[in-house]
């Protein structure tokens, strides 16, 4: 179940540009201008978009809705879903929820079970991607990384093994430090460095991890930036000499050759059999 039938409001999450204004729908442009409530992350901004589409922006019909403030905001938005009202949800730019607020108000809104949909549109991600040159048919979205501490080696840790192209948000005055954080954990992978997308001076850099740490060490970035980084290659499937190597420590530990042959092809990847015709092949070299 979707939502309610003919009964409450609906909560309407709408893809702002990401840039250039030219870039708004004509259907978020009707959603917005006959919205009941509009929630922004920051009204300001929203108000400069509604009165740069021809717009009304009458104070009264916008509300903020940040990361500090949306949990206390959610009782008075349900109120007016409950009004069978219509309320459109914005971000600064692109799509609301995506590394933005509004997650946890449409959480609250399926769980009362009212209508939730979305009008689609600009996304950085989606973009920066596109243009990157990189294997798009399968990605990791990681979003901004944890600054500092355990959590975010952990996260640079997993990116060192996905082997999907992913997708990482950076502030601009922290690009140098992650393209190094990268370079370190992941070798010389290709990169696409992505800024100011749909603006005037939009770039998008190409090239490999080295290359991108050398080019951004002292550069003064502007705007904010997304990070497309190849994946890593699969895993080197082991030779006969690791496997004969694992075999033999099993078989020095007690295992019957069989016992060996499943223990390595479990823990190597390895095809049982492989590791079986090697297990019988030691056992009578030394028998």
């Amino acid at each position: 179940m979707t939502g309610r039938s003919g009964a409450g409001g609906s909560l309407v999450l709408v893809a702002t540009p990401i840039g250039n204004l030219g870039d708004l729908s004509a259907r978020a442009r009707d959603v917005l201008g006959s919205a009941d409530l509009v929630c922004c992350e920051d009204t300001r901004r929203t108000r400069i978009l509604l009165s740069a589409s021809g717009l009304p922006s009458n104070p009264r019909r916008l509300v903020s809705l940040h990361g500090h403030n949306e949990l206390a905001r959610i009782p008075e938005v349900l109120e007016h879903l409950r009004a069978g009202e219509t309320v459109a949800v914005v971000s600064d730019a692109g799509t609301p929820a995506i590394s933005d607020p509004g997650r946890r108000l449409v959480a609250a809104a399926v769980a009362e079970g009212f209508v939730v949909t979305a009008v689609p549109g600009p996304s950085s991600v989606l973009m920066a991607m596109s243009v990157s040159g990189l294997d798009c048919d399968r990605f990791s979205f990681e979003g901004f990384l944890p600054r500092k501490g355990g959590d975010r080696r952990r996260r640079l840790g997993a990116l060192a093994g996905e082997e999907r192209t992913s997708v990482v948000l950076e502030a601009p005055g922290r690009v140098a430090q992650l393209l190094t954080d990268l370079a370190a954990v992941c070798g010389d992978r290709p990169v696409a460095v992505c800024r100011e997308l749909t603006k005037l001076h939009e770039e998008v850099w190409r090239g490999s991890l080295g290359d991108a740490v050398a080019a951004f060490a002292d550069r003064e970035v502007l705007g904010e930036v997304v990070v497309v980084l190849g994946g890593a290659g699969p895993p080197e499937k082991p030779d006969d000499a690791a496997i004969a190597s694992a075999v033999e420590e099993r078989l020095a530990a007690g295992d019957t050759p069989r016992q060996a042959a499943d223990s390595v092809a479990a823990a190597l990847g390895v095809a049982r059999r492989r590791a079986y015709s090697i297990a019988i092949e030691q056992r009578d070299n030394t028998g």
